[in-house]
């Protein structure tokens, strides 16, 4: 009970709405199709981008509508999209199988003891244009991964990464910079 009283009816009610949008994308076997139904919805999606059967967490709070993603992108298998904050991927982004972006940090209920060191922190996360996020990295709430670069599988990524720079580790280190 006490889950409901902090979110109130109204957002118990659009959960559950949104769990139902979420399942009816798991089952959408057409990359295509997924993406026309999330432009249904409020996402703004550019042309040629394919989106392959993801999760998404914290629907209820703001929809589709905080969820931007470019033209010719690719959008692997279990990705999961935390809409809590805003999400941005640029032109020609890949997101490997299991990348994590995640929007937002929070401890628990309003009560937590931890909510007065660590406060619900809320961030968009922009991966800019032909970059590529290796198979379960995880992007944390306000990082920008820079034009060209490479996060490489397993990262997780707290900090800002440059354009056209392979980052690598827990947490994520550069390792390379990328010449073109």
């Amino acid at each position: 009970m006490k889950a409901l009283r902090t979110i109130g009816i109204k957002k118990a009610v659009r959960f559950v709405g949104f769990q139902c949008v979420a399942q009816m994308l798991h089952w959408m076997t057409v990359p295509q199709l997924r993406a026309v139904l999330m432009r249904l919805l409020g996402a703004r999606i550019g042309g040629d981008t394919i989106v392959h059967d993801m999760t998404f967490s914290n629907l209820y709070h703001y929809g589709f509508s905080r969820l931007t993603i470019g033209r010719q992108c690719f959008i692997g298998d279990e990705v999961l999209f935390d809409m809590r904050g805003t999400i941005v991927l640029e032109d020609h982004v890949t997101l490997s199988n299991r990348v994590n972006i995640v929007t937002h940090i929070n401890v628990g209920y309003p009560d937590h003891p931890l909510q007065r060191v660590y406060p619900t922190k809320v961030e968009c996360v922009r991966i800019k244009r032909g970059a590529y996020v290796g198979t379960g990295a995880t992007i944390l709430p306000g990082v920008t991964v820079g034009a060209q670069s490479v996060v490489g599988a397993g990262a997780v990524v707290t900090k800002n990464v440059p354009d056209r720079t392979v980052v690598a580790g827990v947490p994520a280190r550069a390792v390379k910079k990328i010449r073109l």
